[in-house]
């Protein structure tokens, strides 16, 4: 058997090259739809170009094999609650769920607070239920609806969608990443969260405050004539009314009760299947052929909702855009995406390419300020290679450990640290795992929303400023140094 060479950084610089080159030219030729196939392409030709290094420093076919199946493998969740959240969208739709979101959004929400109050309820929701993933595509699709109905720019709603979405989800006990964080690092998950507070909190208080100047300094004027239209629309098609609301709040209550995402929107795709026989009787009617019998084309209709989705002819092409969507099928391209991005991940890390970066920034990081700047850029490097946000927090931490306790630093450090260069940067990625899949709920290239989601740019920043200042540094005690290193 050959024996395997450590690999250079040379070795770890050419895959990373043909990525970055690969994925440019993907942006460069085809814009918005690079997403939808060659970006797909770039990571395959930037996986095969990992391998060809591996190979070359003895590893076996049968090693990278292994490696890129696993890589997938750990997708699987992900891919199943994509399916899930397709299906979801559909049924919610056709039973008049997101409709009805829409239509009381516009009732309520004035235009100038409509920025600041969608990022506000995206946080709320996903601290309550611990859940990004599910806030965006609930609530965000319902708020990206209603900026259309206001006149106001959905590419920025959408990043008050996701940096509320993300802020929630960075402080609940309930998310995953909050929980992964400390116990790669090694920190109690409640003084994990504590810790956060003091980047977390006003990295979206400024958000906040940006986003309620967009909201004063946006033109609306013009477009308020419009929401009678919608309204009138929405009546028309839809049977509006509270009722309609019970399937969002039973999937919020069983996120609350920490059902996996997976069930929890499964129920939640079936509730608005059965709602929209019991509710949508009008619309279904309209909708179905009858050649089969009435009942028959209702449950066919309902059926094709699940895995093609929903479409609707209003007579208002931009309504036809905003009332129609999901379905399963609707998702393989995401999937395609999430699936190629973790091959190449998996080959960086099985032949130690990704700890070639590492071991080098560690060279260079001598003061404390570097060494926290040096794990946020790691994280937020990790989440362009491995594209995923589980390993941008895992591989990092496992590297970082015992740096961060050799040099004194108590391991909530890290675990923020983790977080805020490797949570909330994953969906500003479109071929990270959020980011594609951001992108499929959303319908807005991750490249274009990047800008607006004032939260995700703000906080690692800040966080690095607080590291250089000496701002909320923790220090091991010298009792508790001695007590770890025995």
């Amino acid at each position: 058997m050959k024996q395997q060479k450590q690999a250079s950084f040379l070795d770890a610089f050419i895959p990373i090259f043909v990525l970055v080159c690969l994925l440019g030219s993907a942006v460069y030729l085809y814009g918005d739809n690079s997403s939808s196939g060659p970006n797909q392409i770039a990571l395959l030709f930037a996986t095969f170009t990992a391998a060809l290094v591996g190979l070359k420093n003895g590893y076996t076919w049968r090693l990278l094999e292994e490696a890129m199946i696993k890589g997938i493998t750990l997708s699987l969740g992900a891919i199943l609650i994509l399916l899930m959240v397709g299906a979801l969208i559909g049924t919610w739709l056709l039973s008049g769920t997101v409709p009805t979101l829409i239509y009381y959004g516009l009732q309520i929400i004035s235009p100038q607070w409509f920025y600041a109050a969608s990022c506000l309820i995206c946080g709320i929701v996903a601290m309550s239920i611990g859940s990004s993933w599910t806030t965006a595509a609930t609530i965000g699709v319902a708020l990206l609806g209603v900026a259309t109905g206001l006149g106001l720019d959905q590419v920025v709603t959408a990043g008050a969608v996701i940096s509320g979405a993300y802020f929630g989800d960075k402080l609940s006990p309930l998310s995953e990443t909050t929980n992964l964080a400390p116990a790669v690092a090694g920190s109690d998950l409640f003084e994990h969260i504590q810790h956060m507070l003091w980047t977390t909190v006003p990295s979206f208080v400024i958000a906040m405050i940006i986003f309620v100047i967009m909201g004063f300094s946006a033109d609306v004027s013009s477009d308020i004539g419009r929401i009678d239209d919608i309204v009138s629309i929405l009546n028309a098609n839809f049977n509006i009314n509270p009722m309609m609301l019970v399937p969002l709040i039973v999937l919020l209550v069983l996120a609350y009760k920490k059902m996996p995402a997976f069930p929890a929107i499964s129920i939640g795709a079936v509730i608005g299947a059965v709602w929209a026989l019991i509710f949508q009787s009008d619309l279904l009617a309209t909708q179905v052929d009858v050649s089969q019998g009435q009942l028959v084309g209702y449950f066919k209709l309902v059926w094709a909702t699940f895995y093609d989705g929903f479409a609707i002819q209003t007579g208002d092409s931009t309504m036809d855009d905003l009332l129609s969507g999901g379905g399963m099928a609707g998702m393989l391209t995401t999937t395609w995406l999430v699936m190629t991005a973790l091959m190449f991940g998996a080959i960086m890390e099985k032949t130690g390419l990704l700890e070639v970066f590492v071991r080098s920034i560690l060279r260079v990081a001598r003061s404390t300020g570097s060494l926290i700047a040096s794990t946020i850029a790691t994280c937020f490097g990790t989440n362009l290679i491995a594209a995923d946000q589980y390993i941008a927090i895992v591989v990092p931490g496992r590297m970082f450990k015992e740096e961060y306790k050799k040099r004194g630093l108590k391991s909530v450090n890290l675990s923020r640290t983790l977080e805020d260069g490797g949570t909330i940067t994953s969906p500003l990625i479109p071929w990270n795992t959020c980011g594609a899949y951001m992108q499929s709920v959303l319908m807005i290239n991750p490249l274009d929303y990047a800008v607006y989601a004032f939260f995700n740019l703000i906080n690692p920043f800040l966080a690095i400023i607080y590291a250089y200042i000496g701002i909320k540094i923790l220090k091991i005690e010298p009792k508790q140094l001695d007590k770890e290193q025995a």
